[in-house]
């Protein structure tokens, strides 16, 4: 990288740590620049504006953009974090949540699975995200249907998916024509890497990145998508 290059992603509030996370996908409003920055939680830049999804590890965000949008997916810890929403937030910032994080976070707006908003240049869809097998009990779920949001935007003609936590529910697999996901997978609260890439097989995006991946083997996810023509790329959301 250049001295240039990395003088202007500073100037952005990129940290040094981030910079070779950074992912650039053209698109027929311009470039968009996605950064996972921990966990769940990424960043992404297009068009002058800054949205961020699930910021948690609220000193992992100093030094980073403030938001003009925060779209978090359901109330647990670690996609839910009032403190890391307050260092990356100014006085015009946005968040859209579903009803369950609105409670516990009234400064959110609602949106449910299947509402759509345009936010700017942004379509912004809500898509359903839930467990079909797994949960703390029998008869419970860590997510049960209806309760959490995952999220697919469009800018420029792209279409970028975060799954949220859940299951390869059969929302998941009908998605169409989506360029961009960001994939979960751990256990035991979501998938295992195998159930992840059938799930991915499925609706096909032409880039896949795993995401809230604490522990999971990733090689077995890459390795199970082999000759699907989809790229999937490997990024560090861990960093320390």
């Amino acid at each position: 990288m250049s001295c240039m290059k990395t003088m202007m992603l500073l100037l952005l509030g990129i940290s040094i740590a981030a910079m070779a996370q950074v992912q650039t996908f053209p698109s027929s409003a311009g470039e968009v620049k996605i950064t996972p920055v921990f966990h769940a939680g990424v960043l992404l830049q297009a068009g002058g504006k800054t949205i961020y999804v699930d910021p948690t590890k609220a000193a992992k965000y100093k030094g980073l953009p403030k938001a003009d949008l925060i779209l978090i997916t359901h109330i647990h810890y670690d996609h839910l974090e009032p403190e890391a929403i307050a260092v990356i937030s100014q006085p015009t910032t946005e968040v859209l949540a579903p009803a369950s994080v609105v409670e516990r976070f009234p400064a959110a707006k609602p949106m449910a699975n299947g509402q759509t908003r345009q936010w700017n240049q942004w379509t912004i869809e809500a898509v359903p995200a839930y467990n079909l097998t797994r949960g703390p009990a029998p008869g419970e779920l860590y997510h049960p249907k209806g309760r959490d949001n995952g999220y697919v935007l469009s800018y420029g003609g792209k279409r970028f998916y975060f799954s949220s936590d859940t299951e390869g529910v059969p929302e998941m697999r009908a998605l169409k024509n989506i360029d961009v996901a960001f994939v979960c997978m751990n256990l035991p609260y979501t998938m295992p890497p195998e159930e992840a890439a059938e799930a991915v097989k499925a609706f096909h995006p032409k880039v896949v990145i795993p995401y809230h991946y604490r522990n999971s083997d990733l090689n077995v996810f890459k390795q199970r998508l082999e000759g699907t023509g989809i790229d999937v790329r490997i990024l560090d959301l861990y960093p320390k």
